[in-house]
């Protein structure tokens, strides 16, 4: 997740909205101050002292809420103006004191939420704080001395009038103060984790995006894998009959037949596959409908007769105990096999194919020969490789392609299998004691 680091991260300042609720609140608190102030002077509650004249009232009510209209924009300066302008007003006996201390209230807490540098922000309250208990401390100093005795005639509690009075006002100061920058750190932290989850749901709509087309682009490559190799197998064997069917047309035509019905087999094989696998990908993902079951092990004798068929001399053999293989690894030997026969009847000029599957204890493998041409490497960016390594590692298998020593090309793939239980088949004992099936060149088994 790209989350900025908590004490990187700066709120952005207000938008065009807030500031204008911002003005409004700011009027709103100033006429509601002016009330206050009429009320205050008409009940004649001069609690500081003998106030000011009446413009000069006005004056600090007015100073100490108006600012409160930039208090997102600016902060911090409208909480050193406030500050500033409610002690003045303290000190020349202003007699609006509610609003006046709401006003601070609401500085000390924006600057807590809002303050771009978080430690400029802590720096300025705690300064502002402790400027308000200084000026109280001088408050109660200076009133103390002028408090008569006979203010305190009918106090009855234990403890004395006058400490009972400045514990009054500094526990009332500690909590209006302390609210304040309690709850603009609360706020500014609310903010942040806002933020951090804004930005972790765009961090994993983006990484759901990108796995829907890691996805969508799996999916083609596994399509394109499928048309290759459904098509590419049946098309290169219609190819090799086509050709040979052109060149004995007018010689022997009953070969030419034989070669005609094969393209034709063939073609419909092809249609066969391409319309299951159109099935498969028509189905939708809710659907609980099984799609067809794919080639297996089971129908490598048809790639063999095929082959047999487009003029080479094919055999196929299958040795130790066949055992049930999982659906999966059934359909990647067959596939694989596919691909190196269709690979040995489009590129290789063979005479002989040579197929074997073998049995082991603990995997089985499908061996592929021929004794075409061995010149070059194989195209390691071609589909038809590419899809062969992708089937044969996705069950943790080996896969060789190469020339073979004796002159040939050799396509070898093993997957391991998990267990060696299985029903064998009928098989026949080779001298040297494997059992495996031969079709030889007339298609016997």
């Amino acid at each position: 997740m790209t989350v900025a680091p908590r004490e990187e991260w700066r709120r952005p300042g207000p938008t065009a909205e807030q500031r204008r609720n911002d003005r409004w609140i700011g009027l709103a608190v100033t006429g509601l101050a002016l009330v206050s102030l009429t009320l205050a002077r008409s009940t004649g509650a001069f609690l500081l002292g003998p106030p000011p004249s009446g413009p000069e009232q006005l004056f600090w009510t007015v100073a100490v809420t108006v600012p409160l209209i930039w208090r997102r924009r600016w902060p911090g300066a409208t909480l050193l103006v406030v500050a500033v302008a409610f002690v003045a007003a303290q000190a020349r006996s202003a007699p609006e004191t509610q609003f006046s201390a709401w006003a601070l209230f609401c500085a000390l807490y924006t600057v807590g939420a809002w303050g771009q540098n978080r430690q400029l922000a802590r720096r300025l309250r705690i300064g502002v704080i402790g400027a308000m208990f200084a000026w109280l401390g001088i408050y109660y100093a200076v009133l103390l001395d002028h408090i008569p005795a006979t203010a305190f005639a009918d106090a009855v509690g234990p403890v004395p009038p006058r400490l009972a009075m400045v514990v009054t006002g500094v526990l009332l100061n500690v909590l209006i103060l302390g609210f304040a920058y309690f709850f603009g750190e609360t706020s500014w932290v609310a903010a942040r984790r806002e933020h951090e989850l804004r930005t972790q749901a765009e961090d994993l709509r983006r990484s759901q995006t990108e796995a829907r087309e890691r996805a969508v682009l799996g999916e083609r490559f596994r399509i394109a894998r499928e048309l290759h190799d459904v098509v590419a197998h049946h098309v290169s064997v219609m190819g090799v009959q086509a050709s040979a069917c052109r060149r004995v047309f007018d010689r022997d035509q009953d070969k030419a037949r034989t070669a005609l019905a094969a393209i034709e087999q063939s073609a419909r094989t092809a249609v066969d596959e391409l319309r299951r696998m159109l099935g498969v990908l028509r189905t939708s993902p809710g659907t609980d409908a099984a799609p067809p079951a794919a080639g297996g092990v089971e129908r490598i004798g048809e790639l063999v007769e095929r082959a047999r068929v487009a003029g080479l001399t094919a055999t196929l053999g299958v040795y130790g105990d066949a055992v049930a293989l999982p659906a999966s690894v059934s359909q990647a030997a067959y596939r694989v096999t596919q691909e190196a026969v269709t690979n040995t009847l489009k590129h290789a000029g063979a005479d002989l194919l040579d197929v074997r599957v073998r049995y082991l204890a603990r995997e089985v493998e499908v061996d592929v020969t021929d004794d075409g041409r061995a010149g070059g490497r194989p195209n390691i960016q071609g589909l038809g490789l590419i899809g062969m390594h992708e089937r044969v590692t996705a069950h943790d298998g080996d896969l060789e392609v190469g020339p073979r020593a004796g002159g040939g090309w050799r396509v070898r793939a093993r997957f391991p299998l998990a267990t060696s239980a299985g029903t064998p088949v009928d098989a026949q004992r080779t001298p040297d004691g494997e059992k495996h099936l031969v079709a030889d060149g007339e298609g016997r088994a």
